[in-house]
């Protein structure tokens, strides 16, 4: 089972977004945590490290890191914002 990291400005951008997408993102995440990948939105991101979660209008960007069994999530937020 995986461990779930949240970074600083990835658990301040969930308080800020409204109540239902902060908690599919967070169901979402401990999903991934057992391991199961099934149903959710996710792709490889392409020139930089990590993957793309999608739910609706808001993409999280994280890392998954096998060898320690953490999956830290380092950007939460809208669809135009997130790449930058």
């Amino acid at each position: 089972m995986y461990r779930v990291i949240y970074r600083k400005t990835a658990a301040k951008a969930l308080l800020k977004m409204p109540h239902r997408a902060a908690e599919q993102f967070k169901e979402a995440f401990e999903q991934m945590a057992i391991n199961d990948e099934d149903g959710l939105d996710i792709k490889k991101l392409e020139g930089r490290e990590g993957f793309r979660l999608r739910i609706g209008g808001y993409r999280a960007i994280y890392l998954k890191l096998n060898d320690v069994l953490i999956i830290e999530v380092l950007k939460v937020g809208s669809r135009g914002d997130i790449y930058k």
